[in-house]
């Protein structure tokens, strides 16, 4: 987990379309829902992204802007938090929707990956893997410990990852090994994600002990 380590310097970055967004009177319940729409824009560029265009190939350009429609949402992700602290309405509330929302996101975005490249069974692997890292991150919390964001990869690792690799997947649209980029993403993001699991398991359970 390299990206949130530097969240002081992402929040000190953040802090003018913080005080632009409080201005302008957005809510950070408004920015989470809006960042959601980012995530399921992704997808269904991914997803048109891996069809054939005539038997030419992916209509490369899409995965640049569904990169594009990643990292924003990664963007607005930081926002609603760092919003909802200026403004004081931070909330247990805020904090559920937020973060079904973010599962949705991550749902629909691989989904879409798989979509495209039509590795159905790794996009399954991928999914579950990333939902049940959350999961046991909130469920350490569940039992009494404080909310678990340890481990390999961390939401902000897995969107700057998915993102770079599908701008280097228009750029680089052929096969490797048997597989696109995007199906070796894939792959990464279903070993990682379960490895990320299991590291939090043990970590939870250590704890309790």
């Amino acid at each position: 987990m390299t990206l949130d380590k530097l969240r002081p310097v992402a929040d000190r970055a953040l802090a003018p379309f913080v005080r632009a967004a409080d201005r302008v009177g957005l809510t950070p319940d408004g920015i989470s829902i809006v960042a959601f729409g980012f995530a399921a824009l992704a997808a269904g560029a991914y997803t048109l992204g891996g069809a054939a265009v005539a038997g030419v190939g992916p209509r490369q350009e899409l995965y640049l802007l569904g990169a594009v429609f990643v990292f924003v949402n990664g963007w607005l992700d930081l926002l609603d938090g760092a919003l909802a602290r200026l403004q004081g309405t931070d909330s247990m509330a805020g904090d559920l929707l937020d973060h079904v929302l973010d599962r949705y996101a991550d749902i629909v975005i691989i989904a879409g990956l798989a979509a495209g490249t039509t590795e159905y069974l790794l996009g399954f692997l991928a999914v579950t893997g990333v939902v049940m890292t959350s999961y046991l991150g909130t469920q350490a919390q569940a039992v009494g410990l404080e909310r678990v964001y340890g481990g390999l990869v961390g939401r902000a690792d897995r969107l700057a990852i998915i993102g770079a690799t599908t701008v280097a997947t228009a750029v680089y649209p052929s096969e490797l090994y048997g597989l696109t980029l995007v199906g070796w993403l894939l792959v990464f993001l279903a070993v990682v994600g379960h490895l990320t699991a299991l590291q939090r398991f043990y970590y939870s359970m250590a704890a309790l002990d």
